[in-house]
């Protein structure tokens, strides 16, 4: 790539005049400002954004806005690759802020009015509850700042970044794997397990998941015949699992990470041959994985979309480079067979 100092040579002027025309700093005749860039043009040079932001001491503050992470181990893992991406940045001018809201409606909306008054040069941010997070991108989209999403996406909101898996296509996947091999009429339990029932009916991903799943169903011609029933229970109140709910049940379909709760539940009482599909590699997870509770577990990677969603910021802040406005993750089904691998 050419350099500043050979621009200069050719159209024979000086290095101090080509950092004033390329930096748009001081006054150059119209003559030099059209040899230079017809000569930048010609040799295709780009500017070294990362050195002029070093050689002006340039900071950089991008916040994070997920839900609190204790005790849920599902969101400690994009903060672990969050954390990584801003070791590794933090000698190029970028510091994060982390803001938390507890895993209800009324604290997003009170967190969320605190971030709108804020001012980033980049957010990262899970848009779990539907209405809500529609409404808060729309007001925070007025502030220009790059905007990147995980672990769910909204289409709706255009000129927005997302790196996650597709939600609909991961239920659809769910779909797939409950009726893999089954020969005869089934009856499907959908449990949404979440820390209040109104916050699992209008969650994004439990809603697009959802959709995804009873679209397989839909579609493909020649099935056995299902019959479906949802439930809705809060995950940290006991005795809400009850054997009627598995009464004459053959397959369980629980649309996010919670679904050690019902495996550990059919465990304890000696229930057999219900297939059960869920997501993540959450240690409960892979334990009943392992001893054949659970068939399948659909992977996300949330440690990595923490990690690219910072990278995506920094690159398209910081550096100014062009980036993917959509990052889909793959869609890894993991068995008791491959788990291990799936670990590490």
């Amino acid at each position: 790539m050419i350099t500043i100092k050979k621009i200069a040579e050719i159209a024979n002027v000086s290095v101090g005049t080509v950092d004033r025309i390329i930096h748009n700093r001081g006054q150059v005749t119209e003559e030099n400002i059209g040899k230079v860039n017809a000569i930048i043009k010609e040799y295709g040079y780009k500017k070294n954004i990362f050195a002029s932001n070093l050689a002006f001491n340039k900071k950089f503050k991008f916040a994070v806005f997920l839900p609190k992470n204790e005790n849920i181990e599902y969101w400690q893992a994009p903060i672990i690759g969050i954390k990584k991406a801003a070791e590794e940045l933090a000698n190029f001018g970028v510091t994060i802020d982390y803001i938390y809201f507890d895993y209800n409606i009324t604290s997003f909306k009170k967190i969320a009015k605190k971030v709108l008054k804020l001012d980033y040069d980049g957010l990262l941010y899970a848009p779990i509850f539907y209405e809500e997070s529609v409404s808060f991108l729309t007001e925070y989209k007025k502030k220009d700042t790059p905007i990147v999403m995980i672990d769910s996406n909204l289409p709706e909101i255009e000129s927005i970044a997302y790196i996650g898996q597709d939600s609909y296509q991961s239920g659809y996947l769910g779909g797939k794997l409950i009726s893999y091999g089954i020969k005869n009429d089934s009856n499907v339990l959908i449990l949404k397990i979440n820390q209040n029932v109104e916050s699992t009916s209008r969650t994004n991903v439990f809603l697009q998941r959802i959709k995804g799943f009873y679209a397989f169903f839909k579609e493909k011609k020649g099935l056995p015949k299902f019959n479906f029933t949802e439930i809705s229970i809060k995950y940290d109140v006991e005795n809400q699992l009850t054997l009627n709910m598995f009464k004459e049940i053959d397959c369980v379909f629980i649309p996010n990470s919670r679904v050690h709760i019902i495996a550990k539940f059919i465990k304890e009482n000696k229930l057999e041959n219900i297939r059960i599909v869920g997501y993540e590699l959450l240690k409960q997870n892979l334990e009943y994985l392992n001893n054949g509770i659970i068939d399948f577990l659909i992977h996300q990677k949330p440690e990595e979309q923490g990690y690219m969603g910072i990278n995506h910021l920094y690159k398209k802040v910081v550096l100014k480079e062009p980036v993917d406005t959509l990052h889909y993750m793959p869609l890894e089904i993991i068995v008791k067979e491959n788990c291990t691998l799936a670990k590490v």
